[in-house]
């Protein structure tokens, strides 16, 4: 029996790249989407990387295709593309709004339409939804369609044998903050707001992916796993 496919979008840096090189570890053979740092992304060389843009339905196809010839089937999706654009609603331009849902729900939407044909019975999606709120009403809102449309689809998927979650980080400290202007001081001042004492690292959230596309969740489908040292529950508290 061949070894278990997955296909990772935005997994050249952070998270996916972190998921990338676990799974990788572990006997999967690997594919990752990425728009930046695609030449230089610093995986193993059997992983193989392709340059695609979430909000492309071409470049999608494209990814798939490739998937198709080079595996046959996959057993995981990750649907971990993202962008985020905070801001108030006053200074959230029509360029933003659209590269939110474009890259965040419309992106994944048609990535795993297009991946369905290739989706093993038994296979595991993951959505990436992780926190919009306090970022902006536009930025909670396109994180926010996240959800339902997994719940959505995990019902959807279910006859197909096809689980379908999410995973929801914390604070983790990955490269996107830097392209916000968070600097490290800053994450270790907010690493004393959190209960675990810590700020997440990419390993942390690639771990949880890993156990959502095994066996050991076999009876886990249309759930949100919340991977963030403890704010979640300190949130509701």
């Amino acid at each position: 029996m061949s070894a278990p496919a997955a296909l990772i979008t935005g997994g050249t840096s952070g998270i996916g790249k972190a998921t990338a090189e676990l799974l990788h570890s572990r006997g999967y053979r690997v594919l990752v989407t990425g728009v930046s740092g695609v030449a230089d992304a610093g995986l193993p060389e059997d992983v193989t990387v392709v340059r695609a843009d979430a909000r492309s339905l071409p470049d999608i196809g494209h990814a798939i295709d490739r998937a198709r010839r080079q595996f046959g089937s996959l057993d995981l999706l990750f649907l971990n593309a993202g962008v985020s654009r905070p801001g108030p609603i006053e200074s959230t331009d029509e360029a933003a709004f659209d590269a939110l849902f474009d890259i965040n729900v419309k992106g994944s939407f048609f990535t795993l339409q297009k991946a369905l044909p290739l989706l093993n019975e038994g296979a595991s999606v993951v959505f990436t939804v992780g926190a919009g709120e306090g970022l902006g009403a536009a930025m909670t809102a396109a994180k926010g369609a996240l959800l339902p449309l997994m719940r959505a689809l995990a019902l959807e998927l279910a006859p197909r044998r096809i689980r379908v979650n999410a995973v929801s980080p914390g604070l983790i400290n990955t490269p996107a903050y830097s392209k916000l202007g968070v600097t490290d001081e800053m994450i270790d001042a907010w690493a004393g707001d959190v209960p675990l004492g810590r700020v997440g690292t990419a390993a942390d959230i690639a771990e949880a992916v890993a156990f959502l596309a095994s066996d050991a969740a076999a009876y886990i489908t249309g759930d949100d796993l919340v991977v963030s040292g403890g704010m979640g529950v300190h949130a509701r508290a």
